[in-house]
């Protein structure tokens, strides 16, 4: 394996303009891709991006009221949307609708004051 390695480091360093050529062909092909694709696939992409994101966000707030019930094993997790925006450097709105989400998945749950969420473990 360390002679493997070894021996493509020493093309590289033999060859070293045939690794620039063939990574400048893989980012203009890369870019072309994306000049050239439709926009109903620009669409889908981008959309599965933010269903992405937001997921990701998601499993943040719930890893985020795991680690506080972790630290404080007594009592609820209460969060407000703008400390919880502020702690995951998020916007106010995209927490606002991950915390929706949690909603629909029964993860968390509305509490009287308005802004403030329990988060379940």
């Amino acid at each position: 394996m360390a002679n493997l390695v070894h021996a493509i480091l020493q093309l590289l360093r033999q060859r070293w303009w045939l690794a620039t050529l063939v990574s400048f062909a893989l980012a203009c092909a890369a870019g072309c891709l994306r000049i050239f694709e439709s926009e109903a696939a620009r669409q889908k992409r981008v959309e599965q991006k933010k269903r992405r994101d937001l997921r990701t966000l998601a499993d943040k707030i719930t890893t985020y009221g795991r680690n506080v019930r972790q630290q404080f094993p007594n009592g609820a997790v209460v969060v407000s949307e703008r400390d919880l925006a502020e702690q995951l450097r998020k916007r106010p709105a995209s927490v606002l609708t991950a915390l929706n989400v949690l909603l629909k998945e029964q993860k968390v749950q509305r509490t009287q004051l308005t802004g403030y969420w329990r988060l379940d473990p």
